[in-house]
């Protein structure tokens, strides 16, 4: 009798245990259910309905010449562009065709993220051009191309800009590149210019003068010194040297009027009297 009653007590317990196994299971699965669920749902709105949504964050960076939101507006990106929509190499084409840029990458962050990164054009000198009759300074980058017409807004910054001479610039347009063979004179005044400012300083004007072989040499004339300097090319280290040769001259030998460097070795020559060499 006693056997019976306890198998009935360990029947009951089985009984008690397996009933709370199926619930612990039942509830387990219950949450695993749910939580494929949420990322179905997550995944889909992810996936499906994010992309196709206004972008969440639009960021601007690298230049101010610009308005942000006419450029955007310029390059066809409005408050209802959406990731899916947007073509990142129509807007870099877009973008860099205006004469302020250089350069421009265009960034699409999925799902919901646009980043414009520019590059805007940095003056390495000016020229004077005709434009209708007139004569009116313009700007141009290291690229040669022309991107300021006029003072306009470079007015404070234009007493530091070189001045070249030597070039024609007839009815200059906004874009409008300058002769190649001057590219590599342009990149290092922007190079002398961001690095040594100082030396560019003593210059008031550089000449430019083309050879027989289609190459260029330079006539360089300096603001405290009645000294002009011939040059075939221009760095930041030949301009130190030349501007330290010119004040050892000036004091040594105050006669001396022009120092040529085109050769293995610079020569100088004295003033001619009544006028200049």
């Amino acid at each position: 009798m006693a056997d019976v009653y306890y198998e009935n007590i360990r029947h009951k317990a089985a009984e008690r245990e397996k009933t709370e196994s199926t619930g612990s299971f039942r509830l387990f699965k219950f949450f695993i259910i749910l939580a494929l669920i949420v990322l179905a749902v997550q995944l889909v709105w992810f996936l499906g309905i994010t992309p196709f949504r206004p972008f969440s964050r639009i960021e601007v960076s690298g230049s101010s010449l610009y308005d942000n939101e006419s450029l955007l507006a310029y390059a066809g990106i409005t408050p209802e562009s959406s990731f899916i929509f947007t073509n990142a190499g129509e807007m870099e084409g877009i973008i860099s065709a205006l004469p302020l840029i250089e350069s421009v990458r265009v960034i699409k962050r999925f799902p919901g993220s646009l980043e414009v990164n520019l590059l805007g054009r940095r003056a390495a000198a000016l020229a004077f051009a005709n434009a209708g009759g007139q004569t009116i300074p313009v700007v141009f980058d290291r690229q040669g191309v022309i991107f300021q017409i006029g003072a306009g807004d470079l007015t404070e910054t234009m007493p530091d800009l070189p001045v070249i001479s030597g070039i024609i610039i007839e009815q200059p347009v906004l874009g409008m590149s300058l002769p190649a063979r001057i590219f590599p004179l342009l990149e290092n005044l922007d190079s002398i210019r961001m690095n040594a400012p100082e030396l560019l300083s003593a210059v008031s004007e550089i000449r430019i003068d083309r050879t027989s072989s289609d190459g260029i040499e330079l006539t360089l004339f300096l603001i405290h010194h009645k000294i002009k300097v011939l040059l075939s090319g221009l760095n930041e280290e030949l301009l130190r040297y030349t501007l330290l040769m010119a004040d050892v001259l000036s004091e040594r030998e105050p006669e001396t009027s022009l120092i040529d460097f085109r050769g293995a070795v610079a020569s100088y020559f004295p003033r001619v009297t009544g006028g200049w060499l």
